[in-house]
């Protein structure tokens, strides 16, 4: 059973910046599809980033292309999302998910993900 456990999040001004982890543990398989998503109230899940574990090959929404990087530590078991010039829109839940390899074809639909965090939540203020 994979189980993965998000933090990082906190309150920033915009312009600043976050580093998210995510620590994951139980891996079955040799590769996944890792990614994070995000949730604002009211709002539908939405996703922000991939990442390939086998060929670290990455993907990201077009809202923080440019801003934000996806990125894996195997020795530490962690999923890391750096954010950069952070906006206030930017603001919400933010979870990591793992899932098998072919969702890296689809890997912005939430479903199809077979593990997830419980959350850690940003707020950027203007």
């Amino acid at each position: 059973q994979v189980q993965l456990v998000e933090s990082g999040g906190d309150s920033v001004q915009a312009g600043r910046s976050l580093r998210l982890s995510c620590a994951a543990s139980g891996y079955t398989y040799s590769s996944y599809c890792m990614a994070w998503f995000r949730q604002a109230p009211g709002k539908e899940r939405e996703g922000v980033a991939a990442i390939y574990t086998s060929s670290r090959s990455t993907y990201y929404a077009g809202s923080v292309k440019g801003r934000f990087t996806i990125s894996q530590d195997n020795a530490k078991n962690t999923l890391y999302l750096q954010m950069n010039s952070l906006k206030p829109e930017d603001t919400a839940m933010y979870y990591c998910a793992a899932g098998p390899p072919h969702l890296r074809w689809t890997w912005a639909t939430h479903s199809g993900y077979n593990y997830w965090g419980q959350g850690t939540q940003v707020t950027v203020s203007s």
